[in-house]
């Protein structure tokens, strides 16, 4: 396939998308719940994909009502959290390779993540990609979550680059949805969540894996 734009540079989601975080999210998240007498169901967890801390929240809330223990929750999965992850975080398939390749070859790249500031760099670090990306920016970093595209035009102007000539590579479609109002060139690589007929629309391309996203900038 041809890009609509030459591209130029390449923002990089995080969960979902670099780390194989989000399957573990699912099982923290429903432990969470459970310890407090409340149930995560996939419907509800999938809701949450893509989605900043606060909105989350809040859309936990509007779902379990205003009696929902939310500081007990959040405190549940800090703990649950490192338990789970303090050994490390794995990487998705094609994650290492395809850094190394446009590192090699001197495109500029960006991180663009709903995660607070010292989530995304305690999990960078601990994947081992943290020394890829001199440019990250995190939900601390925008007064607007995804979906508002205000993430993915600020990574563009920290990379100097025009929006349309930004690649950008997403799991989710509120990441997607920010990824095409920013005016970028978005793919989606899906993880848990499967792309809809709207979302594949606001995408250039959907692809299966990092691997074809590699495959497909080489053929750029």
């Amino acid at each position: 396939m041809s890009f609509p734009n030459p591209v130029e540079a390449v923002i990089f989601d995080m969960d979902g998308l670099l780390l194989d975080t989000e399957r573990i999210y699912r099982v923290v998240l429903q432990r969470a719940c459970a310890a407090l007498g409340y149930e995560m169901t996939d419907g509800l967890f999938h809701s949450l994909i893509g989605v900043p801390g606060p909105a989350g929240y809040a859309i936990i809330r509007s779902h379990f009502g205003e009696g929902f223990p939310l500081d007990g929750y959040k405190l549940r999965i800090a703990e649950i959290a490192e338990e789970l992850l303090a050994a490390g975080i794995p990487l998705k398939a094609g994650a290492g390779e395809l850094l190394r390749d446009l590192g090699a070859r001197g495109v500029p790249i960006a991180l663009a993540t709903s995660s607070a500031r010292a989530v995304a760099e305690r999990h960078l670090s601990r994947a081992g990609i943290r020394d890829h990306f001199e440019i990250v920016f995190t939900g601390d970093d925008v007064t607007n979550g995804k979906p508002h595209p205000e993430i993915f035009m600020k990574a563009a102007g920290a990379l100097a680059m025009k929006p349309g000539r930004c690649l950008v590579l997403e799991d989710s479609h509120n990441g997607i949805r920010a990824a095409h109002a920013a005016g970028t060139m978005p793919v989606m690589v899906p993880d848990i969540v499967a792309p809809t007929a709207d979302i594949r629309a606001k995408c250039v391309a959907v692809v299966a894996d990092l691997h074809e996203a590699r495959r497909l900038l080489e053929g750029r």
